[in-house]
């Protein structure tokens, strides 16, 4: 007798009593754009301490085994995180009359960037920039130096002190809104409420201990966050035009 044919079968009908069945949706290629993606928004909506193997792979649903084909580990999806990132930052075009301006321009654009990305900046401490976009980053930052007559040796050290005053402000600024109780709003009216105590608590201080210190209140409690950037900002860059200077200087010039 011969057998009947049990290949491909016709769409069925639903059987009474029970549910249609519905497809499942197409799940999309996992591809290491996608889990880097993913990752940057786990991090912007809890911060970087919740981007985890684990949940990346629970965003796409998936194992974190599956991860582990694009990233070799946590440590690597975040510095791909760090130079996704640092894709947005804009760069500008040398110009050797105003690189001080831009050299500044430049700062506040990566401080821009990295705030909008919750505590990203803590994987840029300690952190050699290898990827293409961070490599970006300081290759501007050094043609903008090298426009300016910096010498290499101290270009070279520059960008490096740059980079660790742009990673501590930004990670202040994420301590501080970290600090922020919930229902207290806008973090920095909160941390100016903050500063008027300590204001006065300079104030109060026993001033044959503390004579400088209680006689400085309103200079060391003046500026804000963006004022106190700006400082360092120009502190560090100053700095950096003041060995420009002597490099340009004729031998014997004792200026």
């Amino acid at each position: 007798m011969a057998e009947a044919d049990r290949g491909a079968r016709p769409d069925m009908p639903t059987p009474p009593g029970r549910r249609p069945r519905k497809a499942a949706p197409a799940r999309q290629p996992l591809t290491q754009e996608l889990v880097v993606d993913t990752a940057i928004r786990v991090l912007d909506a809890e911060g970087l301490e919740a981007v985890t193997m684990r949940r990346v792979a629970q965003e796409l649903g998936t194992g974190p085994a599956s991860l582990y084909a694009h990233v070799s580990s946590k440590e690597e999806l975040r510095e791909l995180m760090l130079d996704r990132v640092a894709a947005e930052i804009r760069l500008p075009v040398p110009d050797p009359a105003r690189w001080q301006e831009q050299l500044k321009e430049l700062a506040r654009e990566i401080r821009r960037v990295y705030t909008s990305h919750r505590d990203i900046a803590v994987v840029s401490m300690a952190l050699i920039p290898t990827g293409p976009h961070l490599l970006d980053v300081a290759e501007a930052q050094l043609a903008l130096m090298h426009a300016g007559g910096v010498p290499k040796r101290i270009a070279g050290l520059a960008v490096s002190t740059l980079g660790m005053f742009l990673d501590a402000d930004a990670i202040e600024d994420t301590l501080h809104h970290a600090k922020t109780p919930a229902g207290a709003g806008d973090p920095w009216t909160y941390f100016q409420e903050y500063l008027n105590q300590i204001r006065e608590y300079f104030a109060a201080l026993p001033k044959d201990r503390y004579p400088t210190v209680s006689g400085m209140v309103d200079e060391l409690t003046a500026e804000d966050g963006d004022g106190r950037f700006e400082f360092g900002l120009d502190m560090l860059v100053r700095g950096i035009a003041s060995y420009a200077a002597e490099a340009s200087r004729p031998a014997g010039d004792d200026g």
